[in-house]
């Protein structure tokens, strides 16, 4: 039987270059978007809708009696009630409530994977980094790791993360595709200390959130399995798969 395939787009500037159209696409937003929405929806979230815009935000926010959240550039956008840190949705605050988000990168990412008529989407982030290898594995469909990167821009934490599912699930998929190598050899270089080797490669989105003090937010999303819940993306939000 062919193995299907694995390719991965280091930044959403890149995934017109794919097919999603016969893929699970894989968004990853590791600082901090889908490890936010993994943890939301493992403590008890009823969903979370991703949207565009803060006015989106806001309006649909008070349509379903929502919790209004996002950031832009690392900070909670104007207007907006809560940010992007995993730590704001613990279960006593967050549970059978729906989550309206918002953020620079990684719901711009879905909602092109959504215009390309990706067959699948899910979100992935190391706290949730068990979960998607298993449901990848188990699917045995094409892949596309969608990397959310930073305005565009390639970024360390989101292709380490697709190295790590690399590393885990590989044997299993086909991959001929530079970026996925790239991906899993600077994860093999960065273990076993992720933090560090952020850290000492002066990986810009490390800068960012330590500059506004988030040294603890960026040591949890780097942490596997702190979440371990698949979010799927069904009508116009994402639940638990």
């Amino acid at each position: 039987m062919t193995k299907p395939t694995l390719y991965t787009s280091l930044s959403p500037a890149l995934l017109h270059l794919y097919d999603v159209s016969d893929s699970v696409v894989v968004i990853i937003d590791v600082l901090r978007a889908t490890s936010t929405i993994a943890t939301a929806l493992y403590n008890g979230a009823a969903s979370v809708i991703p949207v565009a815009t803060v006015p989106q935000c806001i309006e649909l926010g008070k349509e379903v009696g929502g919790i209004t959240a996002g950031e832009r550039d690392g900070k909670i956008a104007e207007g907006l009630e809560y940010g992007n840190s995993p730590f704001e949705y613990p279960p006593s605050f967050i549970k059978d409530r729906v989550l309206v988000l918002t953020t620079t990168n990684g719901t711009k990412l879905l909602h092109m994977a959504l215009d390309n008529g990706a067959k699948e989407i899910i979100t992935g982030s190391f706290p949730n980094l068990s979960a998607v290898c298993d449901h990848l594995v188990e699917k045995k469909q094409n892949v596309v790791l969608g990397c959310a990167a930073w305005k565009d821009r390639v970024n360390i934490e989101d292709t380490l993360f697709a190295g790590a599912v690399i590393n885990r699930i590989q044997d299993h998929f086909h991959i001929r595709c530079d970026s996925s190598r790239l991906a899993y050899n600077m994860y093999k270089s960065a273990q076993p200390d992720l933090y560090e080797f952020m850290k000492v490669n002066d990986a810009s989105h490390y800068h960012r959130l330590t500059n506004f003090g988030l040294e603890k937010d960026i040591r949890y999303c780097l942490a596997p399995d702190g979440a371990n819940v698949l979010p799927m993306f069904k009508g116009d939000r994402l639940v638990i798969g």
